[in-house]
């Protein structure tokens, strides 16, 4: 029988006690129960780790993953207090792990710019665990704890060294004395904390996959944060019977450091710790000892290690991709601000008092030619995808200060001030920019547990003046050094500002449409009819004798044919302003008519198939390297999607005799053309010894060149590919791009292995 209104009362009402809140609804706290939500409770643990490193009193961080699926995260850090809380009763072990929002960061006594901050990442991995074990060194002794599902209590494994959550579990009644117990000694000076959990698979669901490749990133971006912290990530999930000679499987070999750092010897190194920025440096890992005792010997285990001392230059520098068009440049700095916030008082009772706070700023940022932006932004080691105010204060003071120096420097930069449409605008500003934004402040604001978004509004007005100030004095070259630099910086800035002015004027115009849209095309280009856009091609002629040829060979019902002079801009080494400039360049990308860069936008392109028509030679190959320079600088998205194909021309014509006069056999290279020719003999088919060799596609007549080249039934095309779009980067700016030692070195190294054959392979 249903209950009706009147028999609702307290008895209906239903108290969650500890953390059985946090296993009701886990989301509120760790965001979802799929993958992200496994590896944010990896993230809460690791963080409280690090939380040590900034407050100077941890170097070293192990983190163990088991074959079993369970997790260790340790440090060398000062370990969790093991005497007891007094106004709850229990150790400090136990009030960590179990009540949320507890620990040492609300009194701001113990740290001053922390990752975890809300005091409930601990005990909500706890909540979320199917069991959690918790060893700490401290006071000479090691100290040890166990829980089930958030509950302590005592398990009692079969075997020690292989823990379980299926062994039996003695959970520890209400009231009873804590279950932390003493299970060895330690020196006096080695102190840190040692954490391993199973993730429990009641809550998490079954699509949720711990990810090796997030971990490395977020290990190493913490390695940048935080220089002089050592990070090790050890993978047991390496058979022991592994190939020892595989590069990534080695024995943990080094002394664990047995005394806790201090705040003076943190980040501490030699000339040559500042001059390396490697990733998995020879850092002292743990010692094969601690391994064993602690984790379980695994002499196969996959380790990396994580140590770097240039903090956010090397992380800008390590994230650079392409030619930089200026060095690293640095702003750092601190500021203070007051905020009202609610202070524990010495009975235990909140109240509101207006504190003073300390922001401190640590920015890196570089352009590269490149049109892609790359903004990394943290609070106190914690990434903020999301941004915040920290990222918009560094980006108005950026955009306001390069809008200064353009209107101080116009007439140089040739810009038209009378002209409302030019305009700086941010995304100008921002594109090729690589920076990292790091702000550390004390009980930071976030929007949600999940901490996306920074909120605390008085950070914005510090950022803002420190990059004001200090990125001001760069970009206007006041600052020594940075002259030619911002000089360079500059000029990008104002191409891609032309760049986007020109797309937008490509997209105004009707395509294809009317008389008006035609007569705003180049002059030279020979366009197909219109309402064909599905097969449309534009054939991209080298030469203006090909191009006559190609005129009578081609259907214009589909066929466009676009001439060039010669060898284009080599797009690597110029800037945006200098390819715009360039009248073959500019006539390329207004006749694709889909703009350029970072406005690039495909489904305007005006031709399916944008196709390289050049000479079956050496000129004809540059011309083709540096048209496909341009596609991949400029239009990439053509070549990711497999519009852009080159013409393959023969080389011969060989004219068969006898029965079969009239037909005629093409090859394509010299080797083809050797095969083919003593086929021939052997089968003894007679053909015209004259045998004719095209220099250039003028040579040929339009019959010859239709069927050969252009005629979609009989011609060969060779669609460009782009699987790695980063290792086609490589290859571009080594062979294309303006450092010429790396070059040279390249053509020395691979000279012999040279086979010409294989320029279009």
């Amino acid at each position: 029988m249903a209950a009706t209104k009147e028999d609702y009362g307290a008895k209906d009402l239903a108290v969650l006690e500890g953390l059985d809140a946090v296993r009701k609804r886990p989301g509120m706290y760790i965001g979802t129960t799929d993958s992200q939500g496994l590896m944010h409770c990896l993230w809460e643990i690791i963080d409280n780790s690090v939380d040590e490193a900034l407050a100077g009193f941890c170097t070293k961080i192990v983190v163990t993953l088991h074959t079993d699926g369970s997790i260790t995260v340790a440090d060398n850090g000062r370990g969790i207090p093991v005497d007891k809380e007094p106004k709850t009763g229990l150790t400090g072990v136990e009030v960590v792990l179990t009540k949320l929002h507890a620990g040492a960061k609300f009194g701001n006594a113990s740290y001053n710019a922390v990752g975890g901050l809300h005091g409930v990442g601990s005990s909500v991995v706890n909540a979320l665990s199917s069991r959690l074990d918790v060893e700490v060194d401290r006071n000479g002794k090691t100290y040890r704890m166990e829980f089930r599902q958030g509950h302590p209590g005592v398990y009692t494994d079969a075997d020690p060294e292989h823990p379980s959550p299926a062994s039996p579990f003695k959970k520890t009644r209400k009231r009873s004395p804590t279950e932390l117990r003493e299970v060895g000694e330690v020196s006096k000076k080695t102190t840190g904390t040692r954490i391993r959990y199973w993730a429990d698979p009641e809550i998490f669901n079954s699509t949720a996959k711990f990810s090796y490749e997030q971990l490395i990133d977020r290990v190493r971006q913490t390695s940048f944060l935080v220089p002089g912290l050592s990070i090790t990530v050890i993978d047991e999930n390496i058979p022991e019977t592994g190939d020892e000679s595989i590069d990534d499987v080695r024995e943990v070999d080094g002394p664990l450091a047995e005394t806790s750092a201090t705040p003076e010897t943190q980040g501490a190194g030699t000339e040559d710790d500042a001059a390396g920025k490697a990733d998995a440096v020879t850092a002292p890992a743990p010692s094969q000892e601690a391994v064993d005792r602690h984790m379980g010997r695994h002499p196969h285990a996959r380790v990396e290690e994580f140590l770097h001392t240039g903090g956010v230059i090397d992380y800008v520098d390590f994230l650079s991709k392409g030619e930089p068009v200026c060095d690293i440049w640095h702003v750092s700095g601190e500021g203070t601000y007051q905020e009202e916030t609610q202070v524990v008082g010495p009975g235990g009772d909140l109240h509101a008092q207006m504190v003073e706070r300390t922001c401190g700023v640590d920015i890196a940022l570089r352009w590269t030619n490149d049109y892609e932006t790359t903004i990394r932004s943290f609070v106190n080691v914690v990434e903020t995808p999301g941004g915040g105010t920290h990222v918009d204060g560094f980006l108005n003071a950026l955009t306001r200060q390069v809008r200064r120096n353009v209107e101080a420097n116009a007439r140089r930069l040739k810009v038209n001030l009378r002209d409302s449409a030019t305009k700086v605008e941010r995304d100008d500003v921002m594109t090729g920019l690589v920076a990292v934004v790091t702000v550390r402040i004390a009980e930071p604001q976030f929007q949600g547990q999940t901490k996306d978004v920074l909120g605390t509004a008085q950070v914005k007005p510090i950022v803002t003046k420190l990059t004001d100030r200090q990125f001001g004095e760069m970009i206007a070259g006041s600052k020594r050094g940075y002259k030619e630099q911002s000089g360079r910086v500059l000029e990008k800035i104002v191409g891609e500002m032309h760049a986007r002015i020109q797309a937008r004027k490509t997209k105004e115009v009707t395509r294809r449409k009317n008389a008006l849209e035609s007569a705003s095309m180049p002059s030279k280009l020979s366009d197909c009819q219109p309402g064909n856009d599905d097969i449309a091609e534009l054939f991209i002629v080298e030469g203006d004798s090909a191009l006559g040829t190609a005129k009578a060979a081609r259907n214009s019902m589909f066929q466009a044919l676009l001439p060039i002079r010669g060898k284009i801009l080599n797009v690597q080494k110029a800037s945006v302003s200098q390819m715009l400039a360039n009248k073959e360049c500019a006539s390329i990308i207004q006749v694709i008519g889909a703009g350029s860069g970072a406005t690039f936008d495909i489904s305007q392109a005006r031709y399916n198939k944008v196709i390289m028509m050049t000479d079956a030679d050496v000129d004809g190959a540059h011309i083709r390297i540096l048209l496909l320079t341009l596609f991949y600088r400029y239009m990439r998205p053509l070549i990711e999607h497999g519009h852009v194909y080159a013409a393959v021309p023969p080389l011969h014509r060989i004219a068969l005799t006898g029965k079969r006069k009239g037909e005629v056999i093409y090859t394509y290279s010299d080797d083809e053309l050797a095969r083919r020719t003593a086929q021939l003999n052997r089968d003894h088919i007679g053909f015209d010894g004259d045998i004719q060799r095209y220099k250039g596609l003028g040579e040929m007549d339009a019959d010859q060149l239709a069927d050969t080249t252009m005629d979609p039934r009989t011609r060969m095309l060779r669609r460009i590919r782009m699987e790695d779009a980063a290792q086609a980067s490589e290859i571009f700016s080594l062979l294309m791009g303006g450092e010429v030692p790396p070059r040279k070195q390249f053509i020395v190294d691979n000279a012999d292995d040279f086979d010409r054959a294989n320029i279009d392979a």
